[in-house]
């Protein structure tokens, strides 16, 4: 990674749908990560609205929720859009995405996948949405708060990659509901 720099680090999250986990993940840190970070999130094959209890979530967490959308990853390619930000990391946060043939990334991108359960899959009453929009949200801002603590400065391109896998299999568990 580079020496210490003035930019921030860019940051894209991508799912399939850009719709709940990849809007939840550029929410967290835009938040947690700046201004050392600035995040983005896009979609393979984006639903073209973001999931309303997503959004639900992020309003009841204080989170700014204007200016979120879904959309594609193309946005962040230079083959389609030559304005696209140069990115510095690239996680995956369902396993789909990271199982597709991406778009060529400007710059040279640390990639890595984050893999957690979709919450808009989940069936079942409002309480068991809501544990489960709650449980992504925990799971992803403890990844991304590890990640941002992370001393980039001063490590190598294997050293961090090394890093970045890891706290993608971090062992953490969904709650369950008791019942």
């Amino acid at each position: 990674m580079p020496e210490a720099r003035q930019a921030p680090y860019n940051v894209l999250f991508l799912c399939t749908g850009n719709s709940a986990r990849s809007i939840i993940a550029e929410a967290i840190m835009n938040r947690v990560g700046a201004p050392r970070f600035r995040a983005f999130s896009a979609g393979s094959m984006p639903t073209g609205k973001v999931n309303p209890h997503a959004l639900a979530l992020l309003g009841r967490l204080n989170h700014p929720t204007q200016g979120l959308r879904s959309k594609s990853w193309e946005e962040f390619s230079r083959a389609a859009n030559p304005e696209a930000p140069e990115l510095d990391f690239v996680f995956t946060v369902c396993d789909n995405a990271a199982g597709e043939v991406c778009p060529i990334w400007p710059g040279q991108p640390m990639t890595a996948h984050w893999g957690v359960p979709d919450p808009a899959a989940v069936q079942g009453g409002e309480a068991e949405i809501s544990l489960a929009f709650a449980d992504t949200y925990r799971m992803l801002a403890s990844r991304i708060g590890v990640f941002t603590s992370l001393p980039l400065e001063k490590l190598d391109r294997l050293s961090l990659q090394r890093r970045l896998d890891a706290i993608g299999k971090s062992a953490e568990q969904p709650a369950r509901a008791e019942g």
